[in-house]
């Protein structure tokens, strides 16, 4: 048995059961942070040992299996799900709204089963404010209730949820619509992958990088944080692709992306801008942390040691870098700082070139 709790926490997010334990046959039970009853309790209910739980010093315990949420006040109605879709997935739950959106934020279900009536924040208004939320949005969600009326389906429709069923339902028929459901968020998603990443070197492609600078320089504006952009260009590459072949010119450019994206941190967005140029978006990163950054770069990409002999620089391939780290203000656009960034990366390649060049 495996049970998994928030972190910091001893409120039971899932109980993953192996094989049956005294009297529970339920393969999986959940417990969201504001349900009704305690670990103890539940324990106590389903006479499950507590010895044979583990919890790793109070950190989540990741299971394999597909999560799914399911949203109802009824204690009956969420352990009839779990017996539905125990066997095949990891169901969490929540018995409330506000612990609905927390889950949902928090452990990123592939799909939610909602209910419509609940006490304090109804099932519409927990859809809508999932839907409003770049977090939470992609989730598909399903409606599952007992009102029988076109006006509410419609209205959860119309809010974004992807399904509406009423009750009650065969539990085939309820499984068939969250596979399909899960496999259409994962279709969905691989083609956001592809229209966002560029073919060839696996970053983020030009078109991703645009949206990702607007929306940053926009949040930057309401933050005031410091938004830093770093430009960067292959040295002599037209040379190198003239000797080595632009097969070589190619696999140069995969290497010298590995070589980028080691560097950058988890919040970063390393992109391909355009042939033999790159780009990294460093958010909240102050003057001094983005050239930090940019020289790990710079040596790292050396470090490579790509061959290029006919570069004017050195025996290797090497990369000329400009940054520009901005204040974003209302009145501006984020096309400021790439012209800022380019007048810097100009610099650098001016100057000498594998070299940094900054301004902020």
């Amino acid at each position: 048995m495996k049970v998994e709790f928030l972190k910091n926490s001893s409120t039971i997010l899932a109980v993953d059961c192996s094989k049956n334990i005294g009297k529970q046959n339920e393969r999986t039970l959940l417990m969201g942070k504001h349900a009704s009853f305690s670990a103890d309790e539940f324990f106590e209910a389903h006479e499950v040992p507590k010895n044979v739980v583990t919890c790793n010093g109070g950190e989540a315990i990741m299971l394999p299996r597909p999560r799914i949420l399911v949203v109802d006040d009824m204690r009956s109605n969420i352990e009839l799900l779990c017996k539905i879709f125990g066997d095949t997935y990891e169901v969490l739950f929540a018995m409330n709204g506000a612990t609905a959106l927390h889950i949902a934020t928090t452990q990123n279900p592939e799909l939610i089963l909602l209910d419509v009536l609940m006490p304090e924040m109804d099932g519409y208004e927990v859809c809508r404010r999932l839907k409003s939320s770049h977090l939470t949005k992609m989730i598909p969600i399903i409606f599952i209730t007992g009102l029988d009326d076109e006006g509410g389906e419609a209205l959860g429709l119309e809010l974004g949820a992807e399904d509406y069923i009423t009750k009650p339902f065969k539990p085939i028929i309820i499984k068939m619509r969250v596979k399909h459901q899960i496999e259409l968020k994962h279709a969905r998603e691989q083609l956001t992958r592809l229209s966002i990443t560029d073919g060839l070197t696996g970053l983020a492609n030009r078109r991703h990088f645009d949206e990702v600078l607007s929306s940053e320089y926009n949040r930057h504006t309401r933050t005031g944080r410091d938004l830093s952009l770093i430009l960067m260009d292959v040295d002599y590459f037209k040379i190198y692709n003239d000797t080595y072949g632009h097969v070589n010119g190619d696999k140069c450019l995969q290497r010298l992306a590995q070589g980028i994206s080691s560097i950058v941190r988890s919040t970063d967005l390393a992109a391909r801008y355009g042939g033999e140029e790159f780009a990294c978006i460093l958010p909240e990163t102050d003057l001094d942390g983005a050239v930090s950054i940019a020289e790990k770069i710079r040596l790292n990409i050396m470090g490579l040691e790509i061959p290029h002999l006919t570069s004017l620089v050195a025996d290797c391939v090497t990369i000329s870098i400009g940054i520009f780290t901005a204040r974003c203000v209302s009145g501006e656009s984020e096309f400021h700082i790439i012209a800022e960034a380019d007048k810097q990366l100009y610099l650098a390649k001016t100057s000498g070139r594998n070299r940094v060049s900054f301004k902020s």
